[in-house]
């Protein structure tokens, strides 16, 4: 695990547990409201009420998309910690800073190396999947 100390190494195993325990509750909080609105789509007695029900389905599709990635994301730190290869940019090879990993505990890239995949790796009218 590259220049970390053990108690930055400690801070950043525990944040990432935290956030993994925030987003498994956000998913399952969402999955609860899906459940609400597909019942609320099923009895939509006019149009708007369908409308609106179709959305929320839809947003609450993306929200759950979204913090399944992050939850991924999530395990590949854990799997790089254990390997010894965490903190490693996988595109210059250096070691990410700590203040980068406090920020963004998944992140694979230093921050030059970000913005330029970022730059380089257009898609979608979205700009970089990866963090």
């Amino acid at each position: 695990m590259n220049s970390l100390n053990q108690q930055q190494a400690t801070q950043l195993i525990n944040e990432l547990s935290n956030r993994e325990r925030v987003l498994r509750e956000e998913i399952r909080r969402e999955m609860n409201l899906q459940d609400d609105y597909v019942q609320l789509a099923s009895e939509a007695p006019d149009p708007g009420d369908l409308s609106f029900a179709n959305l929320s389905i839809d947003l609450g599709n993306a929200a759950v998309t979204r913090d399944i990635h992050e939850l991924r994301a999530i395990e590949l730190a854990r799997k790089k910690m254990n390997s010894g290869t965490y903190g490693t940019c996988i595109s210059c090879g250096y070691d990410i800073p700590f203040e980068r990993l406090q920020a963004i505990p998944t992140a694979e890239r230093c921050a030059p190396c970000q913005q330029n995949f970022e730059r380089t790796h257009h898609q979608d009218g979205m700009r970089g999947a990866s963090i």
